[in-house]
């Protein structure tokens, strides 16, 4: 072998002992993550009937706002006669109702007078609601003890004229700013004329005049301060008292009732 075939050799097997070239590997796409689907936020109502229930019951706000509202304004002249939800009820119902309605100034003085003392000894200098006497209910309630009356006489008015009869929460709440409602258009001799003429005294009877003569058989201006001081021992609970049958209780009562009522000068002055 010349020395040209040595170098032919030799250059091919170097050329076959060379690594192969590397292919560059083709770049491998990693799957991509899935997102967790959100889940579906639960409503009660879609957007549209919400916004229709809130049309709905701004509108009936301003409904329970708007009516008493017109109609104390109504009542605040002096030839209106107002009538009561119950005397409307009873009406309806077939019982019937009985009310004479009573100027405020040809009724007994001693009978607003027992009215005040008993019902309400705030009545000329409160707004239409006594806050303290509330706000010791509401803490019993609270506290789990039994509660007492706080109403007002503005407070039994608005009831009267514009809600139902049976208690509830619900009631108590409307006659705040009922009563609040009242003292701001009506003036107190008004408000206590109005409550005279439309507070139930029996199944049926309505305002002091029918009282009077239901049970005493006279007329409302003749009272005298035991007979007043028994029909405002009655108010309480209408339909299981009698004015004309007191029990020893109810004389007990009407015998403290009249006594206040002789010294009521500094708590009656808003009706003098």
């Amino acid at each position: 072998m010349n020395e040209g075939e040595e170098s032919a050799l030799a250059s091919a097997k170097g050329k076959s002992a060379r690594p192969a070239s590397r292919q560059p590997k083709k770049a491998t796409a990693k799957p991509r993550k899935t997102q967790p689907k959100a889940k579906p936020k639960l409503r009660l109502v879609d957007r549209p009937t919400a916004r229709r229930l809130i049309r709905f019951a701004a509108a009936f706000v301003c409904l329970l706002i708007a009516i008493p509202t017109v109609l104390l304004v109504i009542y605040k002249i002096e030839f209106i006669r107002p009538i009561s939800t119950l005397m409307i009820q009873e009406a309806l119902t077939g019982n019937g109702a009985r009310r004479e309605w009573i100027e405020i100034d040809d009724v007994s003085p001693v009978l607003y007078h027992s009215v005040i003392m008993s019902e309400d000894g705030k009545f000329c200098t409160h707004r239409g609601v006594d806050w303290g006497a509330l706000n010791a209910v509401i803490e019993d309630a609270i506290d789990g003890e039994k509660t007492r009356g706080a109403s007002t006489i503005t407070m039994q008015l608005v009831k009267n004229l514009f809600l139902w009869p049976n208690r509830s929460y619900i009631r108590k709440g409307l006659e705040v700013p009922y009563a609040l409602l009242a003292d701001l258009i009506l003036s107190k001799k008004r408000i206590m004329e109005i409550y005279l003429n439309i507070v139930e005294w029996d199944t049926g009877i309505f305002g002091a005049s029918a009282a009077a003569d239901a049970y005493f058989g006279r007329d409302a201006t003749k009272l005298s301060g035991r007979q007043a001081a028994l029909l405002t021992v009655t108010l309480p609970n209408p339909r299981k008292r009698n004015a004309a049958k007191p029990t020893n209780h109810m004389n007990r009562i009407a015998g403290v009732v009249r006594a206040r009522a002789r010294k009521s000068g500094a708590y009656v002055t808003c009706l003098e």
